[in-house]
C-alpha cells in the first residue's frame, strides 16, 4: 500500500502538469481536479509518514492557508489600491524618462535595475515594488504587458542569486549548511551567481520576449480602447481649477490631457486657436480626450458630475471654492445606443438618460465627424457610444436595457486621487517593514490590505476584483500536491535515486547531473524545500567524493532558484501571473530555456572556478 500510495503520487503530478501545459482545460478545473483526486486517494485509503504523522485531507488543503499565498493575495489588494488612487502614476513617468522615447528602452532599464537592487533586498518586495511602476509605464508607452512581468521576476530571481540576502531560499540553504559546519558569508556566492545572472540576463532582456506570445487581458483590452475619443464639455465655476488659466501659443497649457475644442462665454462661441484669453468663471469648454483622461480630470475635480452622484463631501479649492470628487464607488462606463433605441434622435440634454438610469452623460464618440457644439445639444445616433458615470449600484441597472448596450467590460472606477500619499505610505511601509525584516511580509501585507480598505483607497468591490482565483487555486492544490510527494517518500526518492546512479562518475558530471536534477524538483516541489532537501545530501556526496564542499552548496542554491518553468516555482512568479495574464504554458515556453542556459552554465563555468 505504500508503494500504491508514492506511485499514484508521481501519476497524478505527472498527470497535473501536462493538463496544465495543454491548455485544453482551465487552470482552475485542473487545480480543483488534482486536488479532488489527491482528497479521494489519501481519503478513501488513508496513509501514514514514516514519522507517524497521518496524510489526510486536513494535511493535503493546508496549504490554502499556507503564509505565500496569503501574501500574494493581499499584495495583489495593496497594488489594487495604487492603482485606484494613481500613486505611482507620478514616479512612474519620472521614471519612463531615463529611456528616452524609447518605450522598450525604458523597461530595459527599469528591469536591469530591479535585478541590481534583488542582490541586496529580498527579491519579493522587489518585484512588488516594480510590479504597479511597469504597469503604469507600459501603459504610458503603449508596451505589451506580457513582455515586461515574467522578465522582471525572472531578472529579480537571477538578481537574487548574487548574494546571501537576495533570496529566501539563500538564507534557508545557508542555515541548513551552517548546521553540517559550512558557513556562507555575503559575497561568497557574488562570483559565481554575478556570471549565472549575466549569461540568464541576456536571454531574458533579448531572446524571452520575442518567444512570448500575447493573449487577451484586461491590460491589452483596456490599451485598445484608451485611444478613442470622446467630446464632452466642463462647465467652469467660481473656484474651479482652469479659472485664471491663459492661453499660450493658442492653446491652455494648463488643462492636461484633454484638448479645448470650443469655448462658450455667455452663450458666444469662441473657436481655437485661442489668443490672449483668460477662462473665468461662467465659461463653458468643450473638450476631446480619452476615458482616461475623463477619468483623470473627475479625480482631480477638473470635471465634475452632478452633485447628487458624488459619493462623498466636496473638498475646498485654494480659492475657497468647491470642487466635486467622486468617491471610490464612483465608475465610469461605455454604452452604445442601439439600433431602434428611444435615446435616438434625442439630444443628451433631453434624452432622459439622466431620470431613467440616474447616471451623468460625461461624453459622446462617433465614427463619423461630429460638428463642435455643447454636448447637451448633440443629438445621438444609433451606433454612438456614451461615456456615462455613477455609482456601482447605477452601473449595474444598465444591464439589461435594450435602449442603452452596456460594455460592461470598460467599468472602472475613478482613481481616488487625493488620497494617493496615503496609498503609497502604505506600499512604502510594507516594503520597509518586509526588506529590513521588522515583520513578516505577510503580516505587514495583510495589515496593508486592510489599511487600504480602512483608508478609503479601494473598496470592497475593488479589492475582490483584486483576488485572482486561478492563483489562488493554482498555489492550494499544488502545495497539496507537494505535501503528497514529501510524505509518500517521493521526494525523498528522487534525491536518492540520483545519488545512486551518480555513483563512480567525476566529480564534474556528479555536480552538473545533481544540478539538473535539483532545478528540476524545485520548479515542482518549491524552492525552499528543495534546499532543504537536498543540502545534507550534497554535502554528503561532496565528503565522499573529496571534493570543495562550497561547489557543492553552491550548486545548492543554484539549482533552487532555477525556478523558472512553472508559476509555482517561486513566491515572484505567482506575483507576476496575474499582471500579465500568463498561463502555465507561458512558463515553460519561456522559463525552460533559462533553467537549461542556467545548468549548462553552471556545469561549464563551476569545475573551473572551483577547481575541481
Amino acid at each position: 500500500m505504500q508503494d500504491f500510495h508514492l506511485l499514484a503520487t508521481f501519476v497524478i503530478i505527472g498527470a497535473t502538469i501536462i493538463a496544465y501545459a495543454s491548455e485544453r482545460f482551465s487552470m482552475e478545473a485542473v487545480s480543483l481536479g488534482s486536488l479532488s483526486i489527491l482528497l479521494l486517494l489519501f481519503g478513501s485509503m488513508p496513509y501514514t509518514t514514516a514519522e507517524g504523522v497521518e496524510l489526510g485531507p486536513s494535511k493535503l488543503l493546508a496549504g490554502f492557508s499556507d503564509p505565500a499565498l496569503a501574501t500574494v493575495i493581499a499584495l495583489l489588494i495593496v497594488g489594487q489600491g495604487l492603482f485606484a488612487t494613481d500613486a505611482i502614476d507620478g514616479p512612474a513617468r519620472n521614471i519612463s524618462k531615463l529611456g528616452g522615447a524609447s518605450g522598450r528602452r525604458t523597461i530595459f532599464f527599469v528591469i536591469i535595475a530591479a535585478g541590481v537592487l534583488s542582490a541586496f533586498l529580498n527579491n519579493t518586495p522587489v518585484v512588488v515594488i516594480f510590479i504597479p511602476i511597469l504597469t503604469v509605464i507600459a501603459a504610458q508607452r503603449n508596451y505589451p504587458g506580457f513582455k515586461v512581468f515574467m522578465p522582471l521576476s525572472f531578472m529579480c530571481i537571477l538578481g537574487g542569486m548574487t548574494t546571501l540576502l537576495g533570496s529566501s531560499t539563500n538564507l534557508i540553504a545557508a542555515g541548513v549548511a551552517a548546521d553540517y559546519g559550512v558557513h556562507i558569508a555575503f559575497f561568497d556566492l557574488t562570483g559565481m551567481g554575478s556570471m549565472l545572472a549575466l549569461v540568464g540576463g541576456l536571454y531574458v532582456l533579448f531572446l524571452m520576449p520575442a518567444m512570448m506570445r500575447e493573449r487577451p487581458s484586461v491590460m491589452t483590452r483596456d490599451h485598445s480602447t484608451q485611444g478613442a475619443q470622446f467630446i464632452g464639455e466642463i462647465p467652469v465655476s467660481a473656484g474651479h481649477p482652469f479659472v485664471g488659466l491663459q492661453s499660450k501659443a493658442g492653446m491652455f497649457p494648463g488643462i492636461r490631457d484633454l484638448t479645448p475644442r470650443l469655448m462658450h462665454r455667455r452663450h458666444v462661441p469662441i473657436l481655437p486657436p485661442f489668443e490672449d484669453i483668460t477662462i473665468s468663471a461662467g465659461d463653458t469648454l468643450v473638450v476631446t480626450g480619452t476615458r482616461r483622461a475623463f477619468s483623470r480630470a473627475l479625480a482631480l475635480g477638473n470635471a465634475v458630475a452632478d452633485p447628487d452622484d458624488t459619493a462623498e463631501s466636496s473638498d475646498q479649492t485654494e480659492d475657497g471654492g468647491e470642487s466635486q470628487r467622486p468617491g471610490p464607488d464612483y465608475h465610469l462606463v461605455e454604452a452604445v445606443i442601439a439600433p431602434g433605441s428611444r435615446f435616438a434622435g434625442r439630444t443628451i440634454q433631453l434624452s432622459g438618460i439622466r431620470a431613467r438610469h440616474g447616471v451623468s452623460v460625461f461624453g459622446v464618440q462617433r465614427k463619423s465627424r461630429m460638428a463642435r457644439m455643447p454636448l447637451s445639444e448633440i443629438r445621438l445616433e444609433p451606433g454612438d457610444t456614451l461615456l456615462l458615470g455613477g455609482n456601482y449600484e447605477q452601473v449595474l441597472q444598465l444591464r439589461g436595457d435594450h435602449d442603452l448596450l452596456l460594455l460592461e467590460h470598460s467599468a472602472e472606477p475613478v482613481p481616488q486621487s487625493r488620497k494617493a500619499t496615503i496609498a503609497f505610505s502604505i506600499f512604502m511601509g510594507i516594503i520597509l517593514l518586509s526588506a529590513f525584516e521588522i515583520l513578516p511580509i505577510v503580516v505587514s501585507a495583510i495589515t496593508g490590505a486592510v489599511l487600504m480598505l480602512a483608508f478609503g483607497c479601494l473598496t470592497i468591490y475593488q479589492a475582490a476584483r483584486a483576488f485572482d482565483r486561478q492563483v489562488f487555486l493554482l498555489v492550494g492544490s499544488s502545495i497539496a500536491l507537494a505535501t503528497a510527494l514529501q510524505g509518500t517518500g517521493g521526494a525523498s526518492l528522487i534525491a536518492d535515486s540520483t545519488v545512486m546512479a551518480l555513483d563512480g562518475a567525476p566529480v564534474p558530471v556528479v555536480l552538473s547531473l545533481l544540478f539538473l536534477v535539483m532545478a528540476v524538483v524545485t520548479n515542482i516541489l518549491s524552492n525552499n524545500a528543495t534546499a532543504v532537501l537536498f543540502m545534507p545530501i550534497a554535502l554528503g556526496v561532496a565528503a565522499r567524493l573529496g571534493a570543495s564542499q562550497e561547489a557543492f552548496v553552491a550548486a545548492v542554491i543554484f539549482a533552487a532558484n532555477a525556478s523558472f518553468a512553472t508559476p509555482i516555482g517561486y513566491q515572484t512568479n505567482l506575483l507576476v501571473m496575474g499582471p500579465g495574464h500568463y498561463s502555465f504554458r507561458d512558463y515553460l515556453r519561456a522559463g525552460l530555456p533559462l533553467v537549461v542556459i542556467i545548468w549548462l552554465t553552471f556545469s561549464i563555468i563551476a569545475p573551473w572556478y572551483y577547481g575541481l
